[in-house]
């Protein structure tokens, strides 16, 4: 979930300091040349399904996952930009989200299909090793990423997700639980006489506006911010989303129960077989309960947790220079902190 980012106007912005520069005789200076972050963007064919990426920044890559599933990398944004200064970022849509293809069957939106799609924009990009980070169920397919093609990171950075979504399960139903007592009845109402179907029927493909509120805003909203709420976050805006995407994987039964093909993240007992440096982050009062980054924590060896004081599942925008700092000293020890 997230707001999108105007692109247009990143990009405009990288325009006008080049042409700014025009004017000077000789080109533009080496200094105005550094201050000034292309865009690159496209659409990767990955076995039938275009597959878009945005790129910016110079150094070495890393490529963002986002979560959902559903959504896109738009959220992200603007809030990692200053990672650019170290690396080229590579941001993606996943199938079926955001920018990339749709598909006409639903059942081809899995986890096992994105790990592939993730690594035909490797390839096809020519980005050689790399590091990869990914934000919620983005995590997710970071973990299955890696456990498939390890041999092409150089780090792995897992933010505010899971490996087992039977233990997400149980968050997801103590966070039921814990709600005041008029939240959860209006909630479990809804569930039982079904969540779609209802209204008009240009609406009858997703969840009701008072479902979104109740759960999205309500129920999640203590979980998702804690230090700097988004002052403009809307769940109804926020169900601007690839709705067959989420019920094939996430489930048609709501938003504390787990029961699409998202089943299938089991992953606690490979998470061993990961050697490559890996950086866990979560906020202290994280939608992804603490312990579950603890949980990987202790299975992947030599791997780093850092737990974002004041914050909920959007770290990076309760901390932005908290996290920022936390994955540049990761990936470049020598060079964090020079911004």
């Amino acid at each position: 979930m997230g707001r999108r980012l105007g692109f247009r106007a990143l990009v405009v912005g990288a325009i006008a300091l080049a042409l700014a520069g025009c004017g000077e005789r000789g080109g533009r200076s080496s200094t105005a040349a550094a201050d000034v972050y292309p865009v690159d963007e496209g659409f990767v064919d990955a076995g039938g399904v275009l597959i878009y990426y945005r790129s910016f920044g110079r150094g070495t890559p890393l490529i963002l996952l986002h979560g959902g599933p559903g959504a896109s990398h738009d959220y992200l944004l603007p809030h990692l930009l200053p990672l650019a200064r170290h690396n080229r970022l590579v941001f993606l849509d996943e199938r079926g989200s955001g920018r990339s293809a749709s598909l006409e069957d639903p059942s081809g939106y899995t986890i096992e299909n994105m790990v592939e799609d993730v690594e035909a924009v490797r390839r096809a990009l020519g980005l050689g090793k790399v590091a990869l980070l990914g934000h919620s169920y983005g995590g997710a397919l970071a973990q299955a990423y890696a456990l498939k093609y390890q041999e092409h990171l150089s780090h792995l950075i897992l933010c505010s997700t899971f490996a087992s979504t039977r233990k997400m399960n149980g968050v997801l139903d103590r966070m039921r639980k814990q709600m005041p007592p008029a939240l959860r009845t209006r909630i479990e109402a809804m569930e039982r006489s079904g969540l779609y179907g209802k209204g008009p029927e240009y609406r009858r493909g997703r969840y009701t506006d008072d479902y979104m509120t109740a759960a999205w805003g309500e129920g999640y909203f203590p979980y998702l911010y804690r230090r700097r709420p988004d002052p403009n976050f809307d769940p109804v805006a926020n169900g601007h989303m690839s709705w067959d995407l989420y019920r094939e994987m996430w489930g048609s039964n709501g938003e504390f129960v787990i029961d699409g093909n998202l089943k299938s993240v089991e992953y606690e007992d490979r998470l061993s077989s990961i050697r490559v440096p890996t950086l866990i982050t979560v906020g202290d009062h994280d939608e992804c309960d603490p312990a579950l980054s603890r949980d990987m924590h202790e299975r992947i060896a030599g791997s780093k947790l850092v737990v974002v004081p004041e914050s909920g599942h959007m770290t990076f925008v309760d901390q932005p220079t908290f996290f920022v700092s936390a994955v540049d000293s990761f990936l470049h020890p020598v060079s964090a902190g020079e911004h």
